[in-house]
């Protein structure tokens, strides 16, 4: 009889380099949102892959940066925890790209007892050339790990990828049941969802400001009410958020409720509040109701 294998393989990297879209591409769900603006991801989201002899617990989490106020330091403590519970370790960079932001976690990744796959992400845009030259300069400054040039966003490398992680895992039993994808509730998603939209619509500080806190979520059979509160730090992005006579909070509702039907694969019908929750990013008692308390 086969034995079975599982572990925990955590994905880490500066932002923007595709984290999320590579966890969507290895889970086959979209479990993390995904927009071209950095310190998109704020937790860690487990993504469960599972076959008859395997299950592989993957984990995104935020990019890496120098933290400013207490959302970030939560954020980093989440990474922080990432290196020490990972039976193997992703660490994503992309073209061009020369280090992490801190050196502290580059060196944690260099003198890591545990496989590494550096993975070069989104090698579509670039020369073979430029891709050979990337590749010679990260197997030097990384010799530990095995570097893996891939395209997220197109699936290539992404299979490679999997397979490498599947000879890589330890014996272990299962961690999680078979049939669960995520350690994280169905609130959860409609927060990030909602999170996207504001991120894709609004500029500057605004997206970097709010917290989404989903306050009824109601099923039936033909239905699903669900009503959610946008948290903004002052009144003056609660304005903008609601815009003129409600125009520019209609649009991210509208766009919410349509990704929400296709998640849940049933209507919805989504309300929007909007409420001025003041320095919320450094307050420890707000930042431990809305979950950054890694």
């Amino acid at each position: 009889m086969e034995k079975h294998k599982a572990g925990f393989v955590n994905i880490i990297g500066n932002p923007n380099v595709g984290k999320s879209t590579l966890m969507n591409a290895l889970v086959g769900e979209r479990l993390s949102i995904i927009t071209s603006k950095a310190q998109t991801t704020r937790h860690r989201i487990l993504g469960i892959v599972n076959g008859e002899s395997f299950q592989i617990v993957f984990s995104d989490t935020p990019g890496i940066i120098k933290p400013a106020y207490g959302l970030q330091e939560s954020m980093m403590d989440a990474v922080r925890l990432s290196l020490v519970d990972a039976d193997i370790l992703l660490y994503m960079v992309e073209i061009g790209e020369k280090g992490l932001k801190d050196e502290a976690f580059a060196d944690k990744i260099r003198n890591s007892r545990i496989p590494v796959l550096l993975l070069i992400n989104k090698i579509d845009t670039s020369a073979q050339e430029a891709l050979e030259a990337q590749v010679a300069f990260w197997k030097e400054q990384f010799p530990n790990a095995e570097v893996i040039p891939i395209s997220a966003l197109e699936q290539f490398g992404v299979r490679e990828v999997l397979d490498r992680i599947l000879e890589l895992l330890p014996e272990a039993p299962p961690y999680f049941p078979k049939d669960q994808l995520t350690d994280r509730p169905e609130r959860f998603f409609v927060n990030e969802i909602i999170r996207e939209k504001i991120l894709l619509n609004y500029k500057k500080e605004i997206p970097y400001a709010v917290e989404i806190e989903t306050e009824t979520f109601e099923e039936t059979e033909e239905i699903i009410r669900i009503g959610a509160v946008i948290m903004v730090e002052r009144d003056t992005q609660k304005g903008i958020l609601i815009g003129h006579k409600g125009s520019a909070l209609k649009r991210v509702g509208t766009a919410a409720r349509k990704d929400l039907e296709t998640f849940f694969d049933k209507k919805v019908f989504l309300e929007l509040f909007v409420k001025v929750n003041k320095n919320w990013r450094n307050d420890s008692r707000q930042l431990r109701r809305f979950g950054y308390d890694s």
